[in-house]
């Protein structure tokens, strides 16, 4: 078990605060994918949140000061809003919690988010050349693996994000690579895949080949060779684990911030009102990414402002979006209390 906590995170400040004007934004600005355009300026992907739990995603220009720090956005409008049938439900209807990255290989940006549908939270897909006009791809499938006797596709599943180059697959073969996060327990009843006995909610990994995803956008939407990559191990997260930012490739592997939750999952309820959210670190290696090299013992971000202690949902930090600025600085975009956007920098090996 790691004992030392290698990476360290000093925070800039507040970027992003809902619009008392807007009615869109109600319920807070939070949890935001972040991508560099072709331009070369950042961009924030905000989950835009309107009265009664209806999310959308928003296009902002991240703003900078005279320093190169991070100040404020600049709104431009939405990058998708729930209209298909997959994101909407009897309740209400939801684009949530994006992630961008540009996958090198097939030269799109490809945003995972999870649709709030008839069935729950499923990841889906999207992409877009330019960052500023998407086509969805659609729901996300998960093979059929009969060694562990379930069918992922009938899991609540979130936080999905990929890698941004290729991989190595369990083959050894070359192929793309999806971080998600299966529940395994829904409405009370745990029904866990064969042969794994964690069941609390954590991070596995997926694979689809390249060659599957080149033929065209429908080939990114089925996913094989499903792999438990993380469980909860420390006091922050007993509750459950799951992932955060899409990977930064560094001299020591594949970098992803992380979720941890401690405290108490109150079922059937949106708003969870007694856990507690905090952020740490995995690296994975480079070719085969199920192979954890370093795992933070401590967070790196936890709960400690006033806007990450009260909100819609108190004590949350949220990590969902990075800006490699230098070989020795990562820029973390996070969700401060399910109602506020800010920045952090870390300070890389």
């Amino acid at each position: 078990m790691q004992t030392e906590t290698r990476y360290t995170t000093q925070r800039i400040g507040i970027i992003m605060r809902a619009d008392p004007r807007n009615p869109d934004e109600a319920m807070g600005v939070l949890n935001p994918a972040t991508a560099r355009g072709r331009d070369g300026k950042l961009y924030l992907f905000a989950r835009i949140v309107a009265s009664g739990n209806y999310s959308r995603i928003g296009i902002a220009e991240v703003e900078f000061d005279a320093s190169g720090e991070p100040c404020g956005v600049r709104r431009m409008g939405y990058a998708l809003e729930p209209t298909e049938s997959y994101e909407r439900n009897a309740r209400t209807a939801g684009c949530e919690d994006p992630r961008v990255t540009f996958v090198e290989p097939l030269g799109y940006y490809v945003m995972t988010y999870t649709a709030y549908g008839p069935l729950g939270p499923r990841v889906a897909l999207a992409w877009s050349k330019d960052l500023f006009n998407w086509q969805r791809i659609g729901p996300v499938k998960f093979a059929y693996m009969p060694a562990y006797g379930v069918d992922f596709d009938l899991y609540d599943n979130k936080d999905a994000y990929l890698f941004p180059d290729l991989v190595r697959d369990p083959h050894g073969q070359p192929a793309l690579a999806m971080i998600h996060r299966p529940a395994h327990v829904q409405g009370g009843m745990s029904v866990v895949p064969r042969g794994i006995s964690e069941t609390r909610a954590s991070m596995w990994i997926s694979y689809c080949s390249l060659e599957q995803a080149k033929r065209g956008p429908e080939g990114l939407l089925l996913w094989r060779d499903h792999q438990l990559l993380a469980t909860p191990l420390y006091d922050w997260e007993t509750v459950k684990i799951g992932g955060g930012t899409p990977p930064v490739l560094t001299r020591e592997g594949w970098l992803t911030i992380y979720h941890g939750v401690a405290g108490r999952i109150v079922e059937g309820v949106d708003h969870q009102p007694e856990v507690r959210y905090s952020a740490g670190v995995l690296v994975l290696d480079r070719d085969d990414p199920r192979q954890i090299r370093y795992r933070s013992p401590r967070p790196v971000l936890e709960p400690q402002l006033p806007e990450e202690r009260v909100g819609i949902v108190g004590n949350v930090v949220f990590p969902t979006g990075v800006d490699l600025r230098s070989a020795s600085r990562l820029d973390v975009y996070y969700g401060m209390a399910d109602f506020y956007i800010g920045a952090a920098r870390m300070a890389l090996q």
